[in-house]
């Protein structure tokens, strides 16, 4: 680009110094319309929609391109013959000094314009670019130091509740347990208090028959009943 430049400078600078003064005005009254027109168009990269320009030649920059003449018929024939061809719109600009130079001046300056219309299509293609990537990477950077710490900060969370309420579930397993063994020991030794009692009370009643000995026979003709008045 900077090569292309220079030599479009050096162009100018040759057409002023063999043309002579200014020669703007010439190169003004010679152009009809545009040599170059630029497009635009879009181009669809990953999903980035970025705009694309290219420079179409539009014609030999003359107002009256491709239009043909009618020569009025002579004699009786009737006949019209077109009579003019496209003539580039530079062809008497320089005619007494600096044609040559302006001839070549314009077509560095072409040069100059297509490099200036790709150049601007790639500065738009990088600033776009260049935006989406600093977009996507605070979102990777918002990702990896903001919702991924946060997320895993919130699964550690729920797995330590987790495991705390494994664990206080095992303890109260391990003290329904702990309680239901002490209630069958408790009732163990109840019954054994119960059953020792028992047997001592039935030992106790056995030793007092032993003592008292063996009962005396009761004599029926001895005992007397009250005699029974009519």
């Amino acid at each position: 680009m900077g090569r292309v430049m220079q030599l479009a400078a050096f162009s100018l600078a040759e057409v002023t110094y063999a043309a002579g003064g200014d020669i703007a005005y010439m190169i003004q009254e010679s152009v009809g319309e545009a040599t170059f027109q630029v497009r635009a168009k879009q181009e669809n990269v990953s999903g980035t929609i970025l705009p694309a320009f290219e420079a179409v030649k539009s014609g030999n920059g003359s107002g009256g391109s491709g239009q043909q003449q009618q020569q009025s018929s002579e004699g009786g024939g009737g006949t019209s013959t077109p009579s003019g061809s496209q003539a580039s719109p530079f062809c008497l600009t320089g005619l007494g000094r600096g044609g040559q130079q302006i001839n070549r001046c314009r077509e560095t300056f072409a040069k100059a314009v297509e490099t200036l219309v790709e150049l601007a299509s790639l500065q738009t293609a990088f600033v776009i670019l260049d935006e989406v990537i600093r977009m996507t990477n605070r979102r990777v950077n918002a990702l990896e130091h903001v919702v991924i710490p946060r997320l895993e900060n919130t699964i550690s969370y729920i797995n330590s509740e987790l495991d705390e309420m494994d664990r206080e579930e095992f303890f109260r397993l391990k003290k329904i347990q702990s309680k239901k063994k002490r209630d069958t020991a408790a009732r163990e030794v109840e019954d054994a208090e119960k059953r020792d009692a028992a047997e001592a009370k039935a030992e106790q009643g056995r030793e007092e028959r032993r003592n008292r000995g063996p009962a005396e026979p009761v004599n029926l003709l001895q005992d007397k009943d009250e005699d029974i008045i009519f």
